[in-house]
């Protein structure tokens, strides 16, 4: 039986939550600046960008993901042995867990907004390059 004591545990919360950092918004991201590209050069940098953003927040989601999946089968394990201690460090774990929990919402609410601003941005610019 494995157990992490109650300090580890919020230890490793704390490491995990300094690891992640928001992706930077789309909108907001100096990188969509063409600086003097043509306009080709400066939609094909831009959708570099956009999908590198997008994989790093999924690579992020699928970070917490895992390490929800660590600590699952660690309060399974604790559950199983049903040691007064390790039913007591359950009580971090799982608050752990549903802070990973919100913190993939936040990640998807990000995701979410920054496709709507590209999608919106990339249709108005298609818009504005129509003959009236």
């Amino acid at each position: 039986m494995t157990t992490l004591d109650s300090s580890s545990a919020a230890e490793s919360s704390m490491d995990e939550s300094s690891n992640l950092q928001q992706p930077p918004s789309a909108t907001n991201d100096r990188r969509f600046d063409g600086g003097g590209l043509s306009d080709e050069e400066q939609n094909s940098k831009g959708s570099q960008v956009v999908w590198s953003n997008f994989t790093d927040s999924f690579r992020e989601v699928q970070s917490v993901l895992d390490r929800n999946r660590v600590l699952i089968h660690q309060v399974n394990e604790n559950h199983r042995s049903k040691i007064h201690e390790n039913m007591v460090i359950n009580v971090a774990l799982i608050q752990e867990i549903n802070n990973n929990v919100s913190k993939i919402v936040s990640l998807y609410s990000d995701l979410s907004t920054n496709f709507s601003s590209v999608f919106h941005q990339r249709n108005s610019e298609t818009d504005a390059d129509k003959p009236e």
